[in-house]
């Protein structure tokens, strides 16, 4: 006959186990030592079936002095939800809006005691890579782009109130190298073609400045701000800027997937300049001071996951290619473009003046 040891009867009811230990305690003269032995168990254990009650106690602690406070718990929850962030990008979220200093251990735990749900998006298996990363030359590349700042979905409600209550600026501009992730960025309130061509202009003229030698290429949509799909102002452009040996290539209709370099950069603006700092900004100065911040930041601070980064910032990349290019081109001012236009105008003019190609020469 099989007879079930103390250790298995407990697996099954700890009630019923200690109601054992206290009968063989009884029938022993309620001798600890004779029934610790009979049971193989310690005499602890015997103690505590014996003089303690039934049902097993509480494990947990009287005090936890390293226990996240509930304020602390209800604000990860809150911004958990309102964003859709989870742990890793939490963390660093909670840090620069409240300074909160939460470890993703911790976040993780919080999130997964109060159930909140997971943001899961479909992608695309199997696809190629855009460019040769390994092979790219520094501001050889570029993807240029728009944002739209006012957007009820990817914004808080209380943000995009906010930006357009106080007339902050409605559009970004923004062209990025791909070898580099380096980022060039400016705002306006209008979306035309005029500060399209000058957007263009400043930083290429910028990057000339700079000594940046070789062919740039551009990679843009057809968005009624640029070349809005027609050819002969495609032609027009191409014949201006090639006096800067820059070429304009937009893609085609419906291939949105070209230009996954900076697509990805809008939700980062999103996540961390849009929804921490625009709610603190009243003026378009402020606005556009915190703009500059947030440039600097992710050329120069911000490390990048992308392909070819191998974790580094675009600055860091930068410094590896050891390319002959002055490092202030890292200084790129963010401006506004209806102040640029009232200043300057279009820049056309300029353009017209100049004659030939542009060439570099050895300085001695």
């Amino acid at each position: 006959m099989n007879i079930i040891s103390y250790h298995e009867l407990r697996k099954i009811s700890p009630q019923k186990a200690r109601e054992v230990v206290r009968k063989v305690f009884e029938a022993n003269n309620r001798n600890v030592s004779k029934t610790a032995k009979i049971l193989g168990i310690a005499r602890a254990t015997v103690r505590r079936a014996v003089y303690d009650c039934l049902e097993d106690k509480s494990r947990r602690p009287k005090n936890s002095p390293k226990k996240l406070k509930s304020e602390f718990e209800d604000i990860i929850v809150e911004e958990a939800k309102r964003t859709g962030f989870r742990y890793r990008r939490l963390s660093t979220y909670l840090q620069k809006k409240y300074g909160l200093v939460i470890s993703e251990n911790t976040i993780k735990s919080v999130l997964k005691r109060n159930k909140v749900p997971k943001k899961t998006r479909k992608t695309k298996k199997g696809e190629r890579s855009l460019y040769d990363y390994e092979a790219l030359i520094p501001f050889s590349e570029f993807q240029l782009d728009t944002k739209h700042l006012l957007d009820k979905e990817s914004l808080p409600k209380e943000v995009y109130e906010h930006m357009k209550n106080y007339r902050l600026p409605r559009y970004e501009w923004n062209m990025i190298d791909v070898a580099t992730r380096t980022r060039f960025t400016a705002y306006s309130y209008e979306l035309n073609s005029t500060f399209g061509f000058m957007f263009i202009s400043i930083v290429a003229l910028w990057l000339r400045v700079h000594n940046v030698r070789g062919r740039m290429k551009i990679r843009m949509d057809n968005g009624m701000e640029f070349c809005g799909g027609s050819e002969r102002k495609l032609n027009e452009w191409n014949e201006i800027f090639e006096k800067l040996d820059l070429q304009l290539s937009p893609i085609p209709p419906k291939a949105k997937h070209l230009m996954g370099v900076i697509e990805n950069t809008h939700r980062a603006d999103d996540e961390y300049f849009l929804m921490i700092h625009a709610e603190r900004c009243r003026r378009k100065e402020e606005f556009l001071d915190k703009a500059q911040r947030w440039q600097d930041t992710w050329n120069k601070a911000r490390p990048s996951n992308g392909k070819g980064m191998k974790g580094m910032t675009p600055y860091e990349k930068f410094r590896e290619s050891k390319i002959m290019v002055s490092g202030h081109v890292y200084e790129y001012p963010v401006v506004l473009l209806e102040e640029v236009f009232r200043k300057v105008g279009s820049l056309y003019y300029l353009f017209n003046k100049l004659t030939g190609k542009y060439v570099f020469t050895n300085c001695p």
